[in-house]
């Protein structure tokens, strides 16, 4: 799953996008809309995310960005004849909510691309509702392997869903990137290892700890919670008991910060480490001021340190949201760009209008997307996976993450 969320945004929501004349035309099984209301072509980009619930700040932070995104592509008519649109439905984190969206976002004849899920368990749900309607679908945050090269990735990689692609790196990166730091900077030998049992934490932790067992290191305890709860303590026991001088949890922040806090509470004065899902403010509110010195790995370098996204973080703050781009801003920005920069060659490639297949034509032409974005080089493999297989190393100080470590791992 996820640059931090430093802006303090209180300003009211931003103006609808800007609507621009042209001609255009109508398929009824997926290639956008004539606008009768003002002439022009309206193209829809959906959203899934979780609006609601306990991991909403990172899914407004998804849909505020890509919002931001259709408005930008609509006042520089980055598109001729095209007005982009954004339709934002809630999954709240839920596999089965998110398979219901994706096929209400199928039913949308405007909609010829989708942003999101944020959890690799909902992707899973969505993949091949939206591959059978040749929908294609960008995720700004999933990062389990098996989304793209297949339930055996690690022994053969294999392309199920054509129609899939990610601007966020893969565990198989992120989880051995992690056991690196821990094993050679920290000097971490003796870790217990804590995973919530969903498609993304457990592959999470999976690979993290194949990473580190082959560095030297010692798995000291494993052990799964159920994310339902947040009364850890019988778990906490367990991690003072075993020894361990760092804990790595698979998992997202709202079980991440109790779980932290209830280890130092029984006594374990250790680090919690954790990938993208426990990179959020929203974590060290829940964690409190013992979860300073804990670790989370996150995609990418951090945003505001980028020259190429100072232009969003300034754009983001002028469009008013009021809640921060988080973690998955940047991503989510590039996710929409890259449907809007697909469109835009579907349409030239038409003589200036949407062909009859446009949806099996945009997607068709996402794979050979390539642009400079906020997150920096914005293009994909063979497999629809991002290029861009950098990834930072965030700590808890003076209640804010801090990067400390920026790299790319090799194996």
């Amino acid at each position: 799953m996820r640059q931090r969320s430093l802006i303090a945004i209180t300003a009211a929501l931003a103006a609808g996008a800007l609507t621009l004349t042209a001609c255009g035309s109508r398929d009824e099984n997926g290639g956008g809309s004539s606008d009768s209301g003002n002439g022009g072509t309206t193209v829809v980009i959906g959203v899934d995310a979780p609006l609601t619930g306990d991991l909403s700040a990172l899914g407004l932070g998804i849909k505020n960005s890509v919002d931001l995104a259709a408005k930008i592509a609509n006042k520089e008519k980055t598109v001729a004849g095209v007005t982009f649109k954004v339709d934002a439905l809630d999954d709240q984190g839920q596999p089965s909510v998110g398979q219901q969206n994706a096929t209400k976002l199928v039913a949308n004849d405007e909609v010829l691309g989708v942003v999101g899920p944020l959890n690799s368990s909902v992707g899973e749900s969505m993949q091949k509702v939206f591959d059978a309607a040749q929908l294609v679908e960008v995720s700004p945050a999933n990062t389990n392997p098996s989304l793209t090269q297949g339930l055996d990735w690690q022994n053969k990689q294999v392309r199920t869903y054509k129609s899939y692609f990610r601007t966020a790196t893969t565990d198989a990166i992120q989880g051995p990137f992690a056991a690196e730091y821990l094993y050679n900077n920290s000097k971490k030998r003796k870790v217990f290892v804590i995973d919530d049992k969903k498609t993304y934490g457990a592959g999470l932790a999976g690979t993290f700890t194949e990473a580190f067992k082959k560095l030297g290191g010692d798995v000291v305890g494993t052990e799964h919670i159920n994310p339902d709860t947040k009364d850890f303590n019988a778990v906490a026991a367990k991690v003072k008991k075993s020894g361990a001088d760092v804990v790595y949890y698979g998992g997202e922040y709202p079980q991440a910060g109790p779980l932290s806090k209830q280890i130092k509470a029984a006594g374990a004065k250790i680090p919690l480490v954790g990938g993208d899902g426990i990179y959020s403010a929203d974590f060290i509110k829940l964690a409190g001021a013992t979860g300073t010195g804990d670790l989370a790995t996150s995609v990418g370098a951090p945003v505001e340190d980028l020259p190429s996204a100072k232009e969003f973080v300034a754009n983001y703050k002028d469009g008013g949201y009021k809640e921060d781009y988080e973690a998955y801003g940047g991503y989510s920005y590039d996710s929409a760009w890259a449907i809007i920069e697909a469109v835009k060659q579907v349409v030239e490639d038409n003589d200036g209008k949407l062909p009859d297949d446009a949806r099996a034509k945009v997607t068709a032409a996402m794979q050979n997307v390539s642009f400079d974005g906020v997150t920096g080089k914005v293009s994909f493999d063979e497999f629809g996976d991002a290029t861009n297989k950098q990834l930072t190393v965030y700590a808890v100080e003076n209640g804010d993450w801090s990067a400390v470590s920026s790299g790319t791992y090799t194996g």
